[in-house]
Order: C-alpha cells, then sequence, then structure tokens
C-alpha cells in the first residue's frame, strides 16, 4: 500500500533528523566532517539491511514487488552535503529539512538518502535521513536507528559489507510470485472470516456502548482548512517539550503519555481552525497507527494497525477535552482490538497489483475531501539513553511521516531521552508558516498544564 499509494503530489517517505553537538575544540580540528559520517556509515552498512534492499517489479504486474537483499550501495549518491542557511537556527535547519523532503525517492535504487548537513550555529551539525516508509515503520526505523549510533556498552561492530545481489531471473520471479499467490488464496476464506467476525464484534459493541455525540463519527471527517488537494511541495517545522513535564502531566491527570499528547494536538488544531476556519464547532478525525510487533530487533517492515481517533477540537476547556481525548483513544484501542489488530495488514496484501496504483492515483489527485481523516498523528517512543554517531553526541532526534490524500498536515512525536520532540510536515498550501502548528501544539500543552494547576517547572 505505501508503495502504491506515492504519487506525484503524495511521498511516501519519513523523515529521521539527528543533531550532533561537536563542540568548538572539534570543529576546528575537523572532528566531525562529511568524510567521517561516510566512513562511519561504509562500516556500519553490514547491519543497516533494510538500506541494502533495493525494489524488483513482477513482470506484468502479476504480483506485489518484491525485495532484492544484500545490494552494492552507492554512498556517493545516497550521501550528500546540505548547507543550513545563516544564521544556522533551527528555522533554517526547518527549511533545509522542508526542501530535502520535497522531493520523491528513485526506485532503481535503495530507498534511502542521507544528508549532511553543515552552516549551523552553536557547533552543531545534523543528519537528515529520508527512508521510504515501505522500508520499515516507527519502530523499525526506532532499531534501525539504534545501529547506526554508538551506546554505552560493547563497541559497535564494523567492517566492510559483503553482497550477494544477483538479480533474479524472469522465471524466478514468476515463480516466486506464483507461490505467493497459493498461499494467499489458501488463506483468504480465514481473513474474510475473520474481517466479518470482527465487524460483528464491532457492531454488538457499539450498541452496547450507545450514542456519544463528542465523539466524532466513522467516515464523518468534516472539511477544514487541512483538508484540499495537497500539493507536491513540503514544509517543516519543530518543537520540544521537556519530556518530565510530559510525564507529571499524565501521571497527574492520570492518563497516558499518549492522551497528553493527542490532547495537545487537540488543542492546537483548535487555536489553527479558529484562526484558518473561523469555527472549531466538531471534532476532527485523527489517523493514528498502531504498531502490532514492537520487537527491539525488528529493523524493517511495516507492522502496523491503523486507529481512527476522535480529536475534541470543538471544546474550550482544557480540562474537559483530556478527558474526551483518553475517551476517544480508549473507543478507538478497543475498536482495534475488537477488529483485530492484525487483519489490517492481512488485508492490504490482497491489494490487485494492476489496479492499485491507478486508483491510488485518482485519489491522490481528487480535490473532494478526505471523509476518513483529517489529520495522521503518530507517538513513538524512541531511544531513552543518550547515543552518539561516530563518537560525537546526539543532543536531539526528530521524526516525520508522510501526508496522505487530502491532509495537508502529520504531526510525529518522538521522545528522546529527556525530551518529547514534534515535528510537523505540510504542504506549501496548508499554512502561513509550518511553525504555527508547532507554537500551538507548546501553547496547548502550557494550556494543560495551567489548567491542571501545575508549575512551570517538573516537579
Amino acid at each position: 500500500m505505501l508503495l502504491y499509494s506515492e504519487t506525484p503530489n503524495l511521498h511516501t517517505h519519513t523523515l529521521k533528523i539527528a543533531v550532533i553537538q561537536t563542540g568548538a575544540a572539534a570543529d576546528r580540528d575537523g572532528g566531525f566532517t562529511y568524510d567521517l559520517v561516510r566512513q562511519t556509515l561504509l562500516r556500519r552498512m553490514h547491519r543497516l539491511d533494510p538500506l541494502r534492499y533495493k525494489l524488483v517489479d513482477i513482470p506484468l504486474r502479476l504480483h506485489h514487488p518484491m525485495w532484492l537483499e544484500d545490494c552494492d550501495v552507492d554512498l556517493d549518491y545516497h550521501l550528500r552535503r546540505v548547507r543550513v542557511p545563516s544564521p544556522g537556527g533551527r528555522r533554517e535547519l526547518d527549511e533545509v529539512i522542508g526542501k530535502v523532503a520535497s522531493t520523491p525517492l528513485d526506485r532503481s535504487r535503495p530507498l534511502w538518502e542521507f544528508h549532511f548537513a553543515e552552516g549551523m550555529a552553536d557547533h552543531r551539525f545534523a543528519i537528515i535521513g529520508k527512508m521510504h516508509h515501505a522500508l520499515a515503520d516507527g519502530i523499525a526505523s526506532a532499531n534501525l536507528l539504534a545501529r547506526v549510533m554508538d551506546w554505552d556498552g560493547p563497541v559497535q561492530d564494523e567492517r566492510d559489507s559483503q553482497t550477494s545481489c544477483l538479480p533474479p531471473t524472469t522465471a524466478e520471479l514468476l515463480r516466486a510470485a506464483g507461490r505467493d499467490h497459493v498461499q494467499r488464496l489458501a488463506a483468504l476464506p480465514g481473513v474474510i472470516g475473520a474481517a466479518l467476525a470482527g465487524l460483528r464484534r464491532l457492531r454488538r459493541r457499539s450498541r452496547e456502548r450507545g450514542s456519544q455525540p463528542d465523539l466524532a463519527r466513522m467516515l464523518h471527517a468534516p472539511p477544514t482548512f487541512i483538508n484540499h488537494l495537497v500539493s507536491p511541495v513540503r514544509t517543516f517545522a519543530t518543537a520540544t517539550l521537556p519530556l518530565a513535564q510530559v510525564k507529571q502531566t499524565s501521571k497527574h491527570l492520570r492518563i497516558t503519555i499518549n492522551d497528553v499528547v493527542m490532547a495537545t494536538a487537540a488543542g492546537a488544531l483548535r487555536e489553527l481552525l479558529l484562526r484558518y476556519d473561523g469555527r472549531a464547532d466538531r471534532p476532527l478525525v485523527a489517523s493514528v497507527p498502531a504498531s502490532t510487533d514492537r520487537s527491539p530487533d525488528r529493523i524493517s517492515g511495516n507492522e502496523l494497525g491503523g486507529m481512527a481517533v476522535s480529536l475534541p477540537t470543538h471544546i474550550d476547556d482544557p480540562l474537559a477535552r483530556i478527558r474526551l481525548t483518553s475517551l476517544g483513544t480508549s473507543v478507538a484501542k478497543e475498536k482495534n482490538e475488537l477488529f483485530g489488530p492484525e487483519l489490517y495488514e492481512r488485508l492490504i496484501t490482497y491489494l490487485p497489483p494492476l489496479a492499485a496504483p491507478p486508483v491510488f492515483d485518482w485519489v491522490a489527485r481528487r480535490h473532494a475531501r478526505n471523509r476518513l481523516f483529517n489529520v495522521p498523528i503518530s507517538n513513538v517512543a524512541g531511544p531513552r539513553e543518550r547515543g552518539r554517531f561516530a563518537g560525537f553526541p546526539v543532543s536531539e532526534i526528530y521524526s516525520a511521516g508522510p501526508l496522505i490524500p487530502a491532509c495537508g498536515i502529520n504531526i510525529t512525536v518522538w521522545s528522546y531521552v529527556d525530551q518529547l520532540n514534534i515535528s510537523v510536515i505540510a504542504d506549501d498550501r496548508t499554512l502561513g508558516d509550518t511553525h504555527e502548528v508547532t507554537d500551538a501544539m507548546v501553547h496547548a500543552f502550557t494550556e494543560i498544564r495551567t489548567a491542571a494547576g501545575l508549575s512551570d517547572g517538573p516537579s
């Protein structure tokens, strides 16, 4: 689905940004350089299997594309240099990241790029990773990131990588496709049965739950300034919240950290709805991915389900908004469990290879609004200990997911050590300045803490 849904205006890559703090002495000595980054990646490539995958199309589109593993990587192509404009602060880096995000990946090569960003203030550099979502979801990306970085403990295993990338013959591809089709056909009755059972459980629980007028209804995402035909140009913005304050707020209000994130997003979107639409009288619907495999060893693939979460943007009172957010997320999680967390993934494998690409392209180009979702929001737990890259400390990590049809904003939150890092990616038609969203997120979080009677500093 992530391959088929990529169109000229909707790129399906994700971003991972690591900010490296070097120090004045290292800069004078030329310690952190493009060549050092290149050599480090080269010596760790054997641990980064997905970066050596290459797409192989099946003849006549008789099956979905497959991965060819252990392929050669041309680092002179995949690792690039970019310069952050003066004065080299957060906004200038965000501008560079937006430009990196605006171009699709070349499918004739392994589906990733790293951009070495220099010219930043305060002895900092950034590595901007661009990877196709088909390679890895948030959990796999976090695990992959851990293999790139240095941690306390054993020294990283570094050596030259061996490749064995032999292109398969047409006959081998067709045989592999045939075997998989037979397996899928054999599994189809069970998948259909599980889906029907899941739908029955959802209907029964919905009747038991009764009417919930303050929660958004399925297939009723309201029209907003966010929802329109998305342009191919991307803009980017970041902000950071103290993780200790987020945890304190979560504990004080007896809700999860994810509820705090979702309520903060609801408050921010309410502020923007009032600014751009002049109204915020209906709940929005957020598309929220849910991982079905949190294994610390998984570094590739998308083990994901999807949840439609009601965001109470129509509620002015922050504490009432918190309560409704918590209710909305719990209902969404319950629906996901009742339907079957892994069913979404199993059903996706039956997308028809011939019909899917033109259908997704038609959906992406339509001017009609998205009735399923208003905005995608992700919240992923990143590394809890501070890492290093090539011996230099990584001070910040940000992540960003792709835009989806008729949704001009994506909000992605990653925690790292003592930070909760917010990234917003948007197209160039939705907002006057993408930092309006990150500023609104910080304001909404402050509003929640004030309403809860918490001090500015964590206690």
